[in-house]
């Protein structure tokens, strides 16, 4: 399924590739890798509320700020959930990146091998193979309780929103 204008470039129209997830449904389960390639899968967190975050790749500024915001703002509640982000870079340059930047509040997973995260929530950008900007916070049963997929893609975020979203389903 594709959906066109679904966001812009700096005003020119992308397309992205699969559903349109909206809040109520069961988020797709998801099989990606971590910096050592071993693979995840969301039903590994268990039953805890989750924040995903979704960009593009970390070795763009906006990227890196967006990775760098949530893991300072989740300080406190990587106890009460499970926050990952995820791009389509490989697997190494995730690694390096959480490395230099000291990333531990959140799990960096790599959907580069099939896109299938990208398409199963439907934010794969076509033509790029790149993931469009987002962020998705599920409940305890894997949820979607808030989404946000960035009309413009060199914008953030709304982190606050998400963040408070994530703080409502962790109670």
């Amino acid at each position: 399924m594709e959906r066109p204008n679904a966001i812009t470039l700096k005003g020119n129209p992308l397309t992205l590739i699969g559903p349109e997830l909206k809040v109520g449904d069961k988020a797709p389960e998801f099989v990606l890798l971590d910096s050592g390639f071993a693979a995840v899968k969301l039903s590994d967190a268990g039953d805890i509320p989750k924040l995903i975050s979704v960009v593009p790749s970390l070795d763009t500024g906006v990227c890196s700020l967006q990775t760098k915001t949530f893991h300072e703002k989740l300080a406190g509640l990587t106890d009460k959930a499970k926050a990952y982000t995820i791009s389509a870079d490989l697997p190494f340059a995730q690694g390096r990146f959480c490395g230099a930047e000291n990333i531990d509040r959140m799990q960096v997973l790599s959907d580069h091998r099939e896109v299938k995260f990208g398409t199963d929530y439907g934010v794969l950008i076509k033509g790029m193979r790149l993931l469009a900007r987002s962020v998705f916070v599920l409940d305890k049963d894997n949820t979607i309780t808030y989404l946000q997929i960035v009309p413009e893609f060199i914008d953030q975020p709304d982190h606050d929103a998400a963040l408070k979203a994530l703080k409502k389903v962790i109670g």
